[in-house]
């Protein structure tokens, strides 16, 4: 079931949102940057997958470590 929802935004978002999104995709757009953080459920399947894929979190963990690195040459 879906639902209307009136939402007030600034002008230049308004105009950000026609022009690079288009009119009739408003609403799809919007929900799927929000649905994340509102639906609990979905981000944790979301994490609980993103977990699971062995070769991103090797990746994740190898970006993790240089950054720390970086910032202990840093702070010298």
């Amino acid at each position: 079931m879906q639902r209307k929802l009136t939402v007030t935004v600034d002008e230049q978002v308004y105009e950000g949102l026609h022009r690079v999104i288009g009119r009739r995709r408003i609403s799809k757009f919007i929900e799927s940057v929000v649905r994340p953080h509102v639906i609990m459920h979905d981000m944790e399947a979301a994490y609980r997958q993103m977990a699971e894929d062995e070769e991103r979190e090797a990746e994740a963990l190898d970006w993790a470590d240089a950054t720390i690195r970086d910032s202990a040459v840093e702070a010298r």
